[in-house]
């Protein structure tokens, strides 16, 4: 066998290494209890789950990030929160481009099917998310992005679709067709 086949064979293990563990980390994130920084995870399923009264979500104005799960399809991922006069918002960036509606899947399914768990500090939350498009809370939200996050984002560029902003309301009842 020659040098530079040797060398042609070695190159490639050290390339397959580091490939099968990555792939083998994201299937495996798939079946944990909840995203990391870097991969998404699978359903919230450990932490009390909160029922009663609406919380008044000021608690969450100077958390980094929380937790959220999907219903449909039942993934979870670490994502930006923002509290504005004690309700809670989520944003997605990069919508306006095909990388990143292909890169960011959840908003179109949080479009289509809003039912949601939060987990913040070791607790679940049912909400809906709801997509907010215009109105006065617009302008506020992303004030609220820009001072905690240094997000340069403005209320045209949500108008426009290229950030997506969500409202983290309580969990209305199943839509019709829905299973839990």
């Amino acid at each position: 066998m020659t040098l530079a086949r040797k060398l042609l064979i070695a190159l490639g293990v050290l390339l397959l290494i580091p490939i099968v563990a990555i792939g083998t980390l994201l299937v495996a994130s798939g079946y944990a209890d909840g995203a990391s920084p870097v991969f998404g995870g699978g359903e919230l399923a450990s932490g009390e789950l909160v029922r009663g009264p609406e919380p008044d979500w000021s608690f969450a104005h100077d958390l980094p990030t929380i937790e959220l799960q999907l219903l449909n399809p039942p993934r979870s991922r670490v994502i930006w929160i923002v509290e504005h006069e004690g309700k809670p918002y989520v944003v997605s960036g990069y919508m306006g481009s095909t990388i990143g509606r292909l890169w960011k899947r959840w908003p179109a399914q949080a479009e289509r099917d809003g039912r949601a768990i939060v987990r913040v500090a070791g607790k679940r939350y049912e909400r809906t998310l709801k997509r907010i498009k215009t109105g006065a809370v617009v302008e506020g939200v992303a004030a609220e992005l820009r001072r905690k996050y240094g997000y340069a984002v403005t209320a045209a560029d949500i108008e426009a679709g290229t950030t997506w902003l969500f409202e983290l309301g309580p969990r209305n009842p199943d839509p019709p067709g829905a299973s839990s």
